[in-house]
């Protein structure tokens, strides 16, 4: 990559001056109102019509339409239900309330070389504008027919910056594609967020190091997170005046009770996002021999999902074969499989948004031994039975599922032979990790939901047992050394839980058959 200098952005903005300006679909290619590059061309690919190069910041209807239907904003999910989003938050806000969300920012491995970019998950959530050097102001107004006004800041289009990183959308486009009411360059945030917030109430913002261990966040941290740097002294210190701690209030609680409960959107992005990841497994399954590094494995689970679309892993992969299953996180994926050995595979794509999160355990050789199946079994009839508690007429809670999994691990272990004189003490050594979390635009989103209140109809939580039997007198020795988890992907329903990572073997036939070939998948 090449160093290079930027000239300043000019200033643009966009309103929406109608409810139909909203839903328009104008040319993309119209320079006198969307700021296009003249050389951007329409060509078609398998009856998709493109814009190449692409003259938004992300894809869109307009110039990915073999990836977005026309009335999306982001892969199967459309508009109307970013709108539902945030009209349901502001209703749960006190009337004179400010949201503000800034994006995520791009993160330099070193230099200027960059990773690549994912969003900040509260601003996706509410907007699915999928750029850095962006924020959002929603502002509560009960007359307005949506019950607030929406205003986008971005970094706009800027010609010669295009040249090197590609196009951003401007802020005609943002008002067009997202639901703004009235789009700005990012640099005309501080002044906007002055001028609102000084006549607001509360102000609702994602406030940084909010964990219960941090130290108070004051002003000036948390102007740095929000702003860019070039306000003058006066604009800061007024800026500062007018986010007073009384009237800050943090952000996250209120978006994390709505991402809980999944819409049927959600659902069916998810429901996708499990396939792939459970195609991945299945075919790994397939592809792992004896005698190969985990690496090797890491990558052909991660080459499946990024062929299907995945846009990245959830989270790095853990393949951990042998006795390196009893490390619960294990990433180091760094030595050979042995023949008889068992391997165990977490991990999971996220595609459009969403994570997955799957974990199956199978012999590298295609053939369980009779110790292996018979502590594969014990673990599967505990996680088979949890699963049926995933409802909302169960009452139950995470933590209440967990103890039930304890309760019902500690029998299947007794059954084939462990014993447990001391209670609780040696299964925590076996057992040691919760049972599973809620998962959806994060791997983990049980900080933003309390774990023992009631799980509700639509949320999505793994169901992950597992048993890690370490080389010690206290266990049976034909069971040192393996570790066993599976992992699935529940939506909680109100009477029957609905597996999202079904299409992932489980049962020893099916995983055996998957190895060898016999369910008609190849490795690729």
């Amino acid at each position: 990559m090449f160093a290079r200098s930027l000239p300043g952005r000019r200033r643009a903005v966009a309103r929406a001056t109608t409810a139909s300006a909203l839903g328009s679909t104008a040319s993309p290619c119209n320079a006198s109102k969307l700021a296009c590059r003249c050389y951007a061309s329409a060509v078609s690919v398998n009856g998709f019509r493109q814009i190449k190069p692409t003259v938004y910041g992300q894809p869109l209807a307009p110039s990915h339409g073999h990836l977005i239907g026309t009335k999306e904003t982001t892969p199967g999910i459309p508009q109307k239900e970013y709108d539902r989003r945030r009209r349901k938050l502001m209703e749960s806000l006190p009337d004179d309330s400010l949201v503000v969300c800034v994006a995520g920012q791009v993160k330099y491995m070193s230099g200027q070389i960059f990773y690549k970019f994912r969003q900040s998950s509260d601003f996706w959530y509410l907007t699915g504008f999928d750029e850095p050097d962006a924020a959002v102001i929603l502002e509560k107004q009960p007359s307005n027919p949506r019950g607030y006004y929406m205003y986008m800041f971005s970094a706009g289009t800027d010609t010669m910056k295009e040249k090197w990183d590609g196009a951003r959308t401007s802020p005609e486009n943002v008002v067009r594609h997202f639901g703004a009411d009235e789009a700005e360059p990012i640099s005309a945030f501080p002044a906007a967020l002055r001028n609102l917030a000084s006549s607001a109430s509360d102000v609702y913002l994602d406030i940084p190091n909010s964990s219960k261990r941090a130290r108070a966040v004051g002003p000036k941290s948390l102007l740095k997170s929000l702003c860019p740097g070039n306000m003058t002294r006066g604009e800061y210190d007024s800026l500062i005046e007018s986010l007073s701690s009384s009237k800050r209030k943090p952000l996250a609680p209120e978006v994390g009770r709505l991402r809980a409960v999944k819409s049927k959107y959600e659902q069916a992005v998810m429901r996708q996002a499990a396939d792939i990841s459970a195609r991945a497994h299945t075919k790994t399954m397939r592809f792992t021999e004896p005698g190969m590094s985990e690496h090797a494995v890491a990558a052909h689970f991660e080459y499946l999902c990024a062929r299907e679309g995945s846009q990245r892993p959830a989270y790095v992969p853990v393949v951990a074969s042998g006795p390196n299953g009893l490390i619960i996180h294990y990433t180091s994926n760094n030595q050979l499989i042995a023949d008889g050995e068992m391997v165990l595979i977490d991990a999971g794509c996220e595609y459009n948004g969403y994570a997955s999160d799957i974990t199956r355990t199978f012999p590298a050789n295609g053939s369980f031994r009779p110790e292996q199946a018979t502590l594969y079994n014990a673990v599967l009839t505990v996680q088979k039975q949890l699963i049926s508690l995933c409802t909302e007429d169960s009452g139950m809670s995470i933590i209440q599922i967990h103890r039930e999994s304890c309760n019902l691990m500690r029998k299947e272990l007794e059954r084939i032979g462990f014993r447990f004189p001391f209670g609780s003490g040696t299964l925590d050594t076996l057992y040691p990790h919760l049972v599973g979390h809620p998962v959806g635009i994060d791997l983990h989103e049980s900080n933003l939901t309390d774990r023992v209140e009631s799980i509700k109809e639509g949320m999505v939580i793994t169901i992950e047992p597992g048993v890690y039997v370490p080389p010690m007198l206290d266990f049976p020795k034909v069971f040192h050394n393996i570790g066993v988890r599976i992992e699935d992907e529940v939506l909680v329903g109100k009477k029957h839980p609905i597996v999202l990572s079904v299409n992932a073997p489980k049962e020893i036939d099916d995983i055996e058959g998957a190895c060898r070939g016999l369910l008609g998948l190849t490795p690729f």
